[in-house]
């Protein structure tokens, strides 16, 4: 290892206020030594991408951004920074929505931070069409994953509208379930195998094509979710799927949240395999519709419900069958899968919301049981409507597995935790979860108590301190 012993100062952090330039100029050098000095990046320009999340809401403050290659590489990089006391901050694609992927703000302090960036790693092995899996680096996208294993005649398990930048090590960090949750399960379904160093450098290899191997505590499933605050993911080896023969994808316009629902169920009545479900509002589609792309339904409706069905024989004529019986249907229409028109108007939704909004969005990922789905989006659309923090709710999300993202534009930033308060109280009150796939973050740390009580929350902050007992990997994510 690369002695931290250098007379070269180096420059001084970025973007941190002032630093004891001794404190980090030999573990920047040393960094340098480990990766290569074109990946260690602390001229402002360069690192301001990585200090600033995809929404524009939080804004962070390191000494250095570091890309390294191979585990090996990162193993050596987190080594230097516990032995050297450097806060960590991991970064995938940086498309999360709670603050988690940028590292905190200046707090006045001389502790020096890094931002260690999996972009460089973006190896994806071949497919393995026996077992049905493959092994990628944590900084492969959603998008490649799916390609490779389309080539060997599978797919991915798991499918977001930011699939061209949300990477392995970031679906897994966050436990991300996106559009084919109703299908596929959530990100911790999808796992074999996992590789991750821990925060004293140490490799944990967890790494077996196996159906059944039940030796010891799941440590894979531990780390989906932890946000990086375990440990840091490396590489992923995800379970692959075969696709449908045929599928067809309906958008309908509907008179009510109970309609789209009831169109689900029928569905899995008629013995049709519901490969998606997402539901979308008027003012969603039409926002989406401002933005260029064309309405799904020649009719509008207060609600519109897109479902992708799979199954046997014919099945646009199943799927309009089960369309014509479905009561409070408006207007409907079909189209072989994938569709990707009709798609648009729900994947569209996130860049027309951005576009929109004088400030920047209060993005709220959250789920409730679906039995109170109708009674929450009423609910939830109808915040910023009485006066005490105005604001315009756009709501649309996973009708199948109860996920509704609320998306709230026009919100003064001084009103932001009051109207995240009134959103995750109408949350608790129907006893939903106020983080469905995106994370905590740093944005919801202080709201954790609404879905885990103190032992759940002593147990889980128990784990971090035996994994992370300096507590350098992704200060204040999670716990704050």
């Amino acid at each position: 290892m690369p002695s931290r012993d250098h007379e070269d100062l180096g420059p001084p952090g970025i973007g941190s206020g002032p630093r004891h330039p001794a404190d980090i100029s030999g573990v920047l050098t040393s960094l340098r030594e480990i990766v290569g000095d074109a990946n260690v990046l602390t001229d402002a320009d360069a690192t301001a991408g990585f200090l600033t999340d995809w929404t524009g809401r939080y804004r962070g403050e390191a000494d250095a951004v570091v890309r390294p290659r191979t585990t090996g590489e990162v193993s050596r990089v987190i080594a230097e920074c516990d032995r050297s006391g450097i806060r960590i901050c991991v970064q995938g694609g940086n498309t999360g929505l709670v603050g988690g992927s940028v590292p905190p703000p200046g707090d006045g302090t001389t502790d020096p931070r890094i931002v260690l960036s999996t972009v460089r790693m973006t190896d994806i092995d071949e497919v393995d069409t026996v077992g049905r899996c493959v092994g990628v680096q944590a900084g492969a996208t959603v998008e490649s994953i799916d390609r490779r294993a389309g080539e060997s005649g599978l797919s991915f398990g798991i499918d977001l509208a930011s699939r061209q930048s949300a990477t392995a090590g970031g679906v897994v960090a966050t436990n991300a379930g996106g559009t084919r949750m109703i299908r596929r399960g959530n990100a911790r379904s999808q796992i074999l195998g996992i590789e991750a160093v821990l925060a004293d450098g140490s490799v944990l290899r967890r790494w077996t094509s196996l159906v059944k191997d039940n030796v010891g505590y799941d440590l894979p499933s531990l780390l989906a979710g932890s946000e990086g605050t375990l440990a840091v993911i490396t590489r992923v080896l995800f379970r692959l799927v075969t696709p449908p023969t045929a599928a067809t994808v309906a958008v309908a316009s509907v008179e009510r949240v109970e309609n789209a629902i009831d169109l689900i169920g029928a569905a899995s009545s008629a013995g049709l395999t519901v490969e998606a479900a997402e539901l979308m509002t008027e003012a969603g589609v039409a926002l989406v519709s401002d933005h260029g792309h064309r309405r799904p339904t020649a009719t509008p409706g207060p609600y519109y419900v897109l479902v992708e069905l799979s199954g046997t024989g014919d099945i646009e004529s199943a799927a309009a069958e089960l369309l014509a019986a479905t009561p409070g249907i408006i207007d409907a229409v079909l189209e072989p899968a994938p569709a990707r028109a009709l798609w648009a108007a729900r994947e569209g939704h996130t860049e027309a919301i951005a576009r929109s909004s004088s400030t920047p969005v209060v993005k709220l990922d959250i789920s409730v049981p679906i039995r109170a789905l109708p009674e929450a989006f009423a609910e939830l659309s109808r915040v910023g409507t009485d006066g005490a923090f105005p604001c315009r709710p756009i709501l649309f999300g996973h009708v199948g597995d109860g996920n509704i993202h609320v998306n709230l534009l026009d919100v003064p930033p001084e009103h932001a935790t009051a109207v995240t308060d009134s959103v995750f109280g109408i949350v608790a009150a129907n006893g939903g979860s106020i983080s469905a796939e995106h994370g905590i973050g740093r944005a919801k740390v202080a709201w954790t108590h609404l879905g885990r009580d103190a032992t759940d929350l002593a147990t889980m902050r128990a784990i971090k301190a035996a994994l992370d007992p300096r507590g350098l990997l992704n200060p204040g994510v999670l716990f704050g």
